[in-house]
């Protein structure tokens, strides 16, 4: 399972049981910390999720910023309830592609806010499927 965390909005991919291509995708409410932790878990015991990929974000000459602190935070409470691991990934440009991604399908820029951050978990989760593949 891939989250790409936000203040509003919460977006999260799960793959298929292969591991192989996102399989599901939601976008979930986060203002209210408590109740996204609760739905997380939902999805982690209802799709039998082993693995989280938690987005990092990062200023784009590396660096963590504050935003960066939050997400870290956040997984550590996702890990803490769930006892998984949670691995970051470095989710630099993923929400940019996300809205050329939709654009090129010919959603309107109003439209995107309802799933852009469903597809930036896409991206997080097959980059880190990819990585996994490749052994790194």
């Amino acid at each position: 399972m891939a989250i790409d965390y936000g203040d509003a909005r919460t977006g999260v991919a799960i793959s298929d049981g292969a591991g192989l291509l996102a399989g599901f995708t939601t976008v979930l409410p986060s203002r209210e910390e408590a109740g996204l932790l609760e739905e997380l878990e939902r999805l982690i015991r209802e799709r039998g999720v082993n693995e989280l990929v938690l987005g990092l974000p990062r200023n784009m000459d590396g660096t963590e910023g504050a935003r960066g602190a939050v997400s870290r935070a956040f997984g550590d409470k996702l890990a803490a309830r769930t006892g998984l691991e949670v691995h970051l990934w470095d989710e630099r440009r993923t929400t940019i592609e996300a809205h050329q991604i939709l654009h090129t399908t010919g959603k309107r820029m109003r439209k995107h806010k309802k799933t852009v951050d469903a597809v930036a978990a896409t991206l997080i989760l097959e980059g880190y499927l990819a990585r996994k593949r490749l052994g790194r």
